[in-house]
């Protein structure tokens, strides 16, 4: 519970660099996620250059903070994976909070940035990376040492819980 709630969005980043062995934590808690039918729909691109993330910052409107990241996971639905329609989307999702999760508990900050279901957003990363059309990108994962911290606001609202019925 306490990464959980601790985890915030992180924007701002040292010129720490991370490790490929963290790079690959990171990773390994994304296939950790739990996927309809176990299928695991989701492969990852890891990008550390500046000049291919230079290129994201033009297709993605609110990626401005990748100039400053040590590196950046793609993580993408793959259609020939997928047994069951559209189920991809939240696998894919559910790798994604795993990775920001393990990002958080490695000290590292990260956020998440939404591609999919933005078809311009879409359109423009499948072109940077040359992805077949059976690969979506679902989500960029920026990652870097945090230079900045947030604190952690109660979001607990009964409001919002329902028992039994509507």
């Amino acid at each position: 519970m306490k990464a959980i709630a601790e985890r915030r969005s992180i924007r701002k980043y040292t010129s720490e660099p991370v490790s490929d062995e963290t790079i690959k934590e990171l990773l390994t808690a994304g296939m950790y996620a739990p996927s309809a039918g176990n299928q695991q729909p989701w492969d990852f691109i890891v990008v550390k250059s500046k000049k291919i993330l230079s290129k994201v910052t033009e297709v993605h409107p609110y990626s401005y903070m990748l100039k400053e990241a040590s590196a950046t996971i793609i993580v993408c639905g793959n259609l020939e994976k997928e047994r069951f329609k559209d189920f991809w989307i939240q696998d894919c999702s559910a790798s994604t909070q795993n990775i920001l999760l393990a990002a958080h508990a490695l000290g590292l900050g990260a956020v998440w940035l939404g591609v999919y279901p933005e078809a311009d957003r879409v359109k423009g990363i499948k072109k940077i990376f040359n992805l077949p059309e059976h690969i979506i990108p679902l989500a960029i994962i920026s990652i870097g040492y945090p230079d900045e911290k947030k604190s952690t606001p109660e979001r607990y609202d009964e409001t919002n819980v329902h028992y039994e019925q509507w």
